[in-house]
């Protein structure tokens, strides 16, 4: 059982070695064969390049893979929906309603 654990535990960080070095490499190789001849910036090397992928990461919040978060907190809150009465469904939609602005379908124009 202990040595299941530090099996998974080596094999994560060996495919987490593989990637930064993937990435890093991928990013200094495109940003040394594109910026320096499109707008004449110095070229970067592979720890700057890796510092590069992290800091895009910090700001723009990619490599997610799959987005287990969000779909769980979808399938709870459809749970909850399922769950509520009608009365309760329309607590909450009023609830919505003052604290976001108006959730329903605009009204049909009278003529």
């Amino acid at each position: 059982m202990k040595t299941q654990m530090i099996r998974r535990v080596l094999r994560f960080v060996l495919w987490v070695t593989i990637a930064v070095v993937v990435f890093g490499f991928a990013v200094m190789i495109l940003w040394n064969w594109l910026m320096p001849a499109l707008f004449g910036w110095k070229t970067l090397g592979f720890w700057q390049a890796v510092g590069l992928v992290v800091l895009s990461r910090i700001l723009f919040g990619g490599f997610r893979g799959h987005m287990h978060g969000s779909m769980g907190w979808r399938r709870r809150m459809q749970e909850r929906w399922e769950q509520m009465t009608p009365e309760e469904r329309e607590k909450f939609r009023a609830g919505l309603r003052h604290r976001c602005g108006h959730f329903d379908a605009p009204p049909k124009p009278t003529s």
